[in-house]
């Protein structure tokens, strides 16, 4: 029982922190009106560039941003497989939250293998006599109007309280409080509890002065009711069934006799269009079960949810940008494990 509190526990925190990240960047993208992509649009060298620090952001928005502009006919395949390619999506904030250190260096490696791949894929196509943008209608970009700081409305905003904002404004609340006395995170002062209250205080502020079609559709329709109870029943369950396999079925052993299998099966299960099966991957590699190696490669091949509208879109594109990915992975996966990392 004592174990099963101590999971929950941990997936309340991850999920905590996934979220309170997962508002800030929708908060920034609001206020900066959608900005950081407009460079897209512009071709050459600056595509790829931005394609992976669009890719490199966590988070699924960079990538949902690229399929749309590829649908478009407004950045090429190759631009697109480097977004893919040094995206982690939802798992950015997880790691971020179990790895932070690793997760620095996992994203400067994404970066640099996936601004070569796309150019590499590019060039590729063209050697070949081959279209790399898809003849599409142009795309203009709307960003939305939304004051962060409507003037003269916040009070009003406070006195007529939507159940939304009430329940944000309790949880942050609870998160704050949680984090400062060590009842969620670590029970010791050090930068990480440190972080946790920053950035819950934060969201705190965020979700106290945000005007009321902000707080509904981003944080509320967005993040809460789509991303958050599927966080955290990943994340739960995944630490639940690890748990369990290192009590019973001495899953240290059975795991770090294999890494070549592994290896295979987080490319495998990278193709799949959804954040949770890599989770697994970064919870073995936190716990010291597998080498970075695998991580890598699961974090190369998989897209999060930025699958989802390619697939929507292309059966055949999804086919092909997650068959090159597949294959770098696994290459720079083995490369990475015959050097011993």
């Amino acid at each position: 029982m004592n174990a099963v509190i101590g999971v929950f526990k941990d997936a309340l925190m991850i999920t905590a922190f996934v979220f309170m990240m997962m508002l800030l960047i929708e908060y920034l993208n609001v206020l900066t009106r959608g900005i950081w992509s407009h460079g897209l649009r512009r071709g050459g060298w600056r595509q790829y560039l931005l394609a992976v620090l669009l890719g490199a952001t966590p988070g699924c928005l960079g990538a949902f941003v690229m399929v749309s502009l590829y649908e478009h006919g407004i950045v090429s395949i190759g631009a697109l497989v480097a977004t893919m390619m040094a995206t982690s999506g939802d798992e950015a904030f997880v790691m971020l939250a179990m790895i932070p250190r690793t997760f620095a260096v996992l994203t400067g490696v994404l970066v640099a293998a996936s601004l070569v791949a796309g150019l590499l894929v590019d060039w590729s196509l063209r050697r070949g006599g081959r279209e790399t943008v898809r003849a599409r209608r142009g795309y203009e970009l709307h960003p939305e109007v939304c004051d962060c700081y409507p003037s003269g409305e916040i009070v009003h905003q406070w006195r007529e309280c939507s159940l939304a904002r009430g329940t944000l404004m309790a949880a942050m609340a609870l998160l704050v409080g949680a984090f400062a006395l060590g009842e969620l995170g670590p029970s010791e002062w050090n930068w990480i509890r440190a972080t946790l209250l920053f950035t819950s205080a934060i969201g705190l502020f965020i979700v106290c002065t945000v005007p009321d079609h902000f707080l509904e559709e981003h944080l509320w329709q967005h993040v809460v009711i789509k991303h958050v109870p599927r966080i955290f029943g990943w994340t739960f369950g995944v630490l639940l069934l690890i748990a369990l396999g290192e009590q019973y079925l001495n899953l240290a052993q059975l795991v770090g006799a294999r890494p070549l299998l592994m290896l295979l099966a987080g490319g495998l299960l990278g193709v799949i269009p959804e954040s949770g099966p890599h989770l697994f991957f970064v919870t073995l590699y936190a716990k010291g079960l597998i080498p970075f190696s695998v991580l890598l490669t699961s974090s190369i091949v998989q897209d999060g949810h930025g699958g989802l509208p390619l697939l929507a879109y292309s059966v055949k594109d999804f086919a092909v940008v997650n068959a090159i990915d597949l294959l770098i992975g696994i290459a720079i996966g083995l490369v990475a494990y015959a050097m011993g990392f």
